[in-house]
Formats: structure tokens, C-alpha cells, sequence
């Protein structure tokens, strides 16, 4: 109307702050490691060298991570670590020093990785075998079968909690139930789907007598729209600090390291049509993986009832 006074514009929002602390956060960091001592043919990462500069990349980009999770102390952040490198992790030196100091500081909760456990095992022995704990891959035909078994034995001698899990191909069957007959009853035996691979029903039933948790690994899960802790109370970090919800959304929630994720802390429901590995589909709040592995979500043991 010719004459009226004009409302007033609408204030801006307020700029998000920093999420309000304590936070407690599961953390999956990879860092730029990429080699590995194994050429296993379902890998693309399998014998990749890594320069003597790019080791030295990883190695400090590893203990400033390392460095910013023991800063968290005083803080009353309770964070919990699992390292998914591409290549094989505790060949390295650093890596094995960041899980033995990791595990000795009181407000990390769990420190695990993913390994083939090739490495020697006498270390363990530092570190803090309540937070610690490994996430092992057997690979038939990269290691002798014995071989593996006594490292199997190490582990059971020092106490470390630890799973041990098999890619799902046809060949590796008969290692799989042959190790399973020979590890103690309480370790748990996984098994992984072959990415790309369909099983028979018969064939599923044959995994599923070794690793009763197979079928959720069987099939990829809907996750369109469906909630997951990724991104609220579980974060993917790489090299350079940069956080993610997870390791298959490549969308920035800002930097680890100058505290700009914290303001992008929150509930958020799964951009991607499907979920088709464990490090993702397990935070899906559609399934009742949580319950399944209460205790052992990032090292992948399941709740013993």
C-alpha cells in the first residue's frame, strides 16, 4: 500500500556454531598409505609400491592425526579409531606406535585396524589390550596356512581381542572351514561377499555355516533416505584432516583439524541408492548391527550373549 512502512527484513539465521561437547565419535581414518606385501587378485591395491616420500606423507600425516586424538584429553570428547588403510598398515612402524599410544590414553574408548597380519605381533605386548583389538583378514594363498594359525596363537597368548575374516571367493572355501575347526570357539570367523559376485542359496548356506552373520553381507542394503550415525556420531578422516560422513560419500563436512566438522555434526539420512560393505552398512540405523556387534562395532565382534 503507497504510503505503508515496509516491514523490516528478517534477520539472518545465526552462523551454526561448533557442536555443543563432550562429543562421542568412532572416527575411520585413512590415511594416503597405499602399498601392501600381498597381490591378491580381487584387490586393486594388491604389491602397490609406495615411494620413500610418499611413506614419509603417510607417516606425518598418521602421527598428526595421532597427535590431535591425544589433544582431545581434557577435552571430555570420548573417541573411538579404526584405521582402513588401503594397503597394509602394521608393516609400518608408525602405524604400530600410533595403535600402542592410542590405546594407552583414557578417553579412547577402542583403537582397531584392518590388517592381514603379516607383521611380526610382539609389540601388542605395550600396548592397552582393554582398548585395543584387530580386525584380520585371512587371505588363502598369500600366507601358508600354518603360518597364520600360529600368529592366531600369538594373539590368543597376549591376551588381544581380535576377528578373523575371508573374502567369500568359491577357492577359499575349504581354508575357511578348515580354519575355522582349528581357532578357539570364541573368535569370531566372518565372512566377506565377493564385491560382484551373486550366491545360490546353497552356496550362501555353505558361508552361512561358517559366519551366521553372512546374509548381511550377502546382499547390498537399500539406503536411500534411511538414517545412519554416519555423520553425527561417526566420521570418515583422511590425510589431510578432511572429515566425511563416511568413506562412500565424498561431500565435506569440513576439517578435523581447525574444528569446522564440528558445526555440521548431525542426524542425516544416506544420500546413496545401496550400502554394500560392513565399515558402512553397519551404522545404518535400519539394521540391528549396533546389537548384533554391542561392544565390537569397530573391530567386528559380535556381543556374546
Amino acid at each position: 500500500m503507497p504510503g505503508a512502512t515496509p516491514s523490516p527484513a528478517p534477520a539472518p539465521a545465526p552462523a551454526p556454531g561448533p557442536a555443543p561437547g563432550p562429543l562421542d565419535l568412532s572416527l575411520l581414518y585413512r590415511g594416503p598409505l597405499a602399498s601392501c606385501d600381498y597381490d591378491c587378485p580381487y584387490c586393486p591395491f594388491a604389491k602397490r609400491r609406495d615411494t620413500p616420500a610418499q611413506l614419509r606423507t603417510d607417516r606425518a600425516a598418521l602421527e598428526r592425526f595421532t597427535g590431535w586424538v591425544a589433544g582431545r584429553g581434557g577435552t571430555g570428547d570420548t573417541l573411538s579409531v579404526l584405521f582402513t588403510p588401503w594397503g597394509e598398515g602394521l608393516v609400518r612402524s608408525w602405524y604400530r606406535r600410533a595403535m600402542v599410544e592410542l590405546s594407552r590414553l583414557p578417553h579412547v574408548r577402542r583403537v582397531a585396524i584392518q590388517t592381514n597380519l603379516s607383521c611380526r605381533t610382539g609389540w601388542l605386548a605395550e600396548a592397552d589390550l582393554d582398548s585395543l583389538a584387530l580386525w584380520v583378514t585371512y587371505h588363502p594363498g598369500q600366507i601358508d596356512h600354518d603360518r597364520f594359525l600360529a600368529k592366531c596363537r600369538e594373539l590368543d597368548a597376549l591376551g588381544v581381542r581380535y576377528s578373523i575374516g575371508v573374502v567369500g571367493q568359491p577357492e577359499h572355501l575349504a581354508a575357511a572351514r578348515r580354519l575355522r575347526t582349528e581357532l578357539p570357539p570364541a573368535v569370531y570367523l566372518w565372512i566377506n561377499a565377493a564385491e560382484g559376485r551373486t550366491y545360490t542359496d546353497a552356496e550362501a548356506a555353505e558361508w552361512t555355516a561358517l559366519d551366521p552373520h553372512f546374509g548381511y553381507s550377502r546382499h547390498a542394503h537399500p539406503s536411500a533416505g534411511r538414517a545412519c550415525r554416519t555423520g553425527e556420531s561417526v566420521l570418515s578422516v583422511d590425510g589431510d584432516g578432511t572429515v566425511r560422513r563416511c568413506h562412500f560419500v565424498r561431500e565435506e563436512l569440513g576439517n578435523l583439524y581447525d574444528g569446522s566438522y564440528r558445526a555440521r555434526l548431525g542426524p542425516r539420512a544416506c544420500p546413496l541408492p545401496v550400502c554394500d560393505c560392513h565399515i558402512g552398512y553397519v551404522h545404518l540405523e535400519t539394521l540391528p548391527l549396533y546389537d548384533v556387534f554391542a561392544g565390537g562395532v569397530l573391530e567386528r565382534i559380535p556381543h556374546i550373549r
